[in-house]
């Protein structure tokens, strides 16, 4: 079957439904279409343990966050970054508030209120959505969709292209249109995990701290700076915001270290250590000198031995633990992708060279960022910018590439 919208955006989640909004703010008629049984399923996921949508931060410093592919959001951030997505919250009306590091999130510390709001007002925008509906790439001008009544043909006078990166499969980003692009000739970079947990084959004793979370500590790969985060022991490995801040240098091999100790001095800790132990073992000495709780006296067991006998060498042990570790969880347990279409691919309007017409957003594009509101607000970004470029040419003559 057959049919021809205006407007066509593929993928229900933030970046997807922030260009529907911009193109029906436009006065383009949009249909959304989204292979998942219902929008925005990751975005809720994420939202479970707190939405954080953004950063109080100065802007030259969170637009640094995103790398080398700075240069090409920065324009995306200047037109839609942490302001404007905050008043966009707002304006949805859900209050917001930052908190000591400058992660702001909605006071309801939810995802669900936000997007019933969101989808209200783009129902009201008469933007039409259509669920189960699977992007399965091009026959010449036509879309072409597997949905629960068949295949569908949609000819659409643009299309903006959201589907997510390759992690969290069972959400919808499924990294499967990698494949379509490629044959069509779009240059690709490789999927990569970000943001994601560490696989360690632990000893046996390590069990009893499984599920522990390890706080007051500092960690650093590399030649970065040291930088303060919680992580928590599992069965599995190493997981938590600490941990996933240092994805990218770990995953590119940089040694990570952990200051166990970050609030004492080398010769504070020397000097503890220095006190006579009696019968004490060197775990219990530790443990009472430093007062180590288990989780990091276990990691000292872990990943110290043989440790030092000097309390110099020992407390130098202490500040720069090295952590080993199997290299990071697989792609589909990361919170987020590194990889996807490369810039060269796009126009300044994300819209693709090898399809006019065409534009994308989200993770499809190849950025990553840390999480803490950096990864949602590109999303956004990028979303908000390729709608606005999709609405122009809409506006301007209704056509199709």
């Amino acid at each position: 079957m057959n049919e021809a919208v205006e407007a066509l955006v593929i993928g229900a989640g933030p970046a997807g439904l922030m260009a529907a909004e911009a193109l029906g703010a436009a006065g383009c008629k949009v249909l959304v279409a989204e292979a998942r049984p219902s929008p925005a399923r990751k975005f809720l996921m994420a939202g479970k343990s707190g939405l954080n949508l953004t950063r109080a931060q100065p802007f030259e410093e969170f637009v640094a966050t995103y790398a080398e592919a700075a240069p090409s959001l920065r324009p995306m951030l200047a037109a839609f970054g942490p302001e404007q997505v905050r008043a966009w919250a707002e304006g949805l009306d859900q209050p917001l508030f930052a908190g000591s590091t400058g992660r702001v999130f909605p006071k309801a510390m939810k995802a669900s209120p936000l997007l019933r709001a969101w989808l209200r007002r783009l129902g009201g925008q008469g933007v039409q959505m259509r669920t189960r509906w699977r992007w399965m790439g091009w026959d010449g001008t036509a879309v072409l969709f597997d949905t629960p009544q068949g295949a569908r043909r949609v000819q659409a006078g643009v299309t903006v292209l959201a589907l997510g990166g390759a992690s969290w499969a069972r959400l919808g980003s499924d990294g499967h249109w990698a494949g379509v692009l490629a044959a069509a000739g779009v240059p690709l970079a490789p999927f990569q995990p970000a943001n994601v947990g560490l696989r360690v084959d632990w000893s046996a004793p390590m069990a009893k701290v499984f599920g522990q979370p390890v706080k007051g500590v500092a960690l650093r790969a590399g030649g970065g700076a040291w930088h303060r985060g919680e992580f928590v022991i599992s069965a599995r490995g190493l997981e938590g915001g600490g941990i996933y801040a240092l994805s990218r240098p770990v995953r590119e091999g940089a040694l990570l270290l952990a200051d166990l100790m970050p609030d004492w001095s080398t010769d504070k800790i020397a000097a503890r250590l220095s006190r006579p132990r009696g019968k004490a073992s060197l775990t219990n000495h530790l443990r009472k000198a430093l007062r180590l709780d288990p989780a990091r006296l276990a990691l000292v067991m872990e990943f110290g031995r043989p440790l030092p006998e000097g309390p110099v060498d020992l407390a130098a042990r202490l500040k720069a633990l090295p952590i080993r570790h199997a290299g990071p969880r697989p792609l589909d347990e990361a919170i987020s992708t590194a990889g996807g279409v490369r810039w060269d691919a796009v126009d300044d309007a994300l819209m693709l060279r090898e399809r006019p017409a065409t534009y994308l957003a989200g993770e499809m594009l190849d950025w990553e960022a840390p999480t803490g509101g950096y990864l949602l607000t590109a999303c956004f970004a990028t979303g908000q910018w390729a709608g606005r470029a999709a609405a122009a040419r809409c506006r301007a003559g209704r056509v199709g590439g």
